[in-house]
């Protein structure tokens, strides 16, 4: 069973350019309580590194590309976004990692919470034991 589930937005356009509407429980499977986005990114920098206790999120690159991995303890799956009408959801306990982002990469994410600290897990050994 693969952990990558694709969302994709629906573009409305017209002869002046594109438009993609982010709405809660259309497209987006929960009711959203944070976004936020990555820009600027280092080279050979990777971003995310934990797991979520309970929070979800969709991840989708509105401009540029990256590379998500996606573990769940016991198998792991890598996808490129690369589209701003694609993007991933990833919920449960999942590992994330972002990486290989392109110097105009801009990844948007969408969060079903307000940032928490405590349900973050920052350890790889205490996410696999969490399992």
């Amino acid at each position: 069973m693969t952990m990558i589930k694709w969302l994709k937005f629906p573009s409305l356009g017209d002869s002046r350019g594109s438009l993609v509407a982010l709405e809660s429980s259309e497209i987006v499977p929960f009711n959203i309580k944070r976004v936020y986005y990555l820009f600027d990114t280092k080279d050979n920098v990777t971003r995310g590194n934990h797991a979520h206790k309970k929070l979800k999120q969709v991840m989708l690159c509105i401009k540029g590309s990256c590379t998500v991995s996606l573990d769940n303890g016991f198998s792991r799956e890598c996808v490129n976004l690369n589209s701003p009408i694609n993007g991933i959801l990833v919920e449960g306990l999942i590992w994330r990692e972002m990486s290989n982002f392109t110097k105009d990469c801009i990844l948007l994410v969408i969060a079903s919470e307000n940032y928490d600290e405590s349900d973050y897990i920052r350890d790889y050994n205490e996410f696999k034991k969490s399992i």
